[in-house]
């Protein structure tokens, strides 16, 4: 849950960023909370505590999410 939500709340501050560079390292958090709040789905299915159908959408909607923000960070770093 705090990873998950960790997620929404480091997009926020990206935004707000005071910078490009701030941006984009911000951002870097974005994905890294994301693959966090995967890796800690993965695990509650494999230790049988959630049934993998129960968490296929979320998985699949955090894959989503890193793939927009690696995007967004290459796109920032290649606008001078």
């Amino acid at each position: 849950m705090r990873s998950g939500t960790s997620v929404g709340a480091n997009y926020r501050s990206a935004v707000r960023g005071k910078s490009r560079a701030d941006f984009i390292a911000k951002m870097g958090i974005v994905e890294e909370e994301c693959d966090e709040t995967l890796y800690w789905m993965q695990m509650l299915i494999e230790a049988g505590v959630m049934k993998r159908s129960r968490l296929t959408e979320l998985m699949n909607e955090a894959d989503q999410i890193i793939a927009i923000v690696v995007s967004s960070i290459k796109t920032a770093r290649g606008r001078k």
